[in-house]
């Protein structure tokens, strides 16, 4: 499994009242666990600066997370954009180096 990062920045008109919000991300949560049984939600984060959300999600293949992406822009009413990414001891062992042998962010 590859792990994603889904950021998301919601539609300045979403929804017109915050207390819709908890129903429109369960409909989308509900949508994604129907139609991409392979996504494992790890974590979900409201952030603050240019995103909204940010969601880390695990799944066998890219396809897969851009059809649960497509239904967060459908659903969810917001724009995304993934990431792939690397656990730091498993991209220190891709490099060469043996894992655990740095600490995040020093090589």
């Amino acid at each position: 499994m590859s792990t994603y990062i889904i950021l998301t920045k919601l539609a300045p008109d979403a929804f017109r009242d915050p207390a819709e919000f908890p129903g429109i991300a369960k409909m989308v949560a509900d949508k994604i666990k129907a139609d991409c049984p392979n996504v494992t939600w790890k974590e979900s984060y409201v952030v603050t600066g240019q995103y909204d959300i940010i969601d880390i999600v695990e799944s066998p293949d890219l396809v897969t997370v851009q059809r649960a992406e497509g239904i967060i822009r459908a659903y969810g009413h917001g724009r995304t954009e993934t990431l792939v990414a690397t656990a730091w001891g498993d991209f220190l062992e891709t490099i060469g180096g043996k894992k655990g042998t740095a600490t995040i962010g020093v090589v």
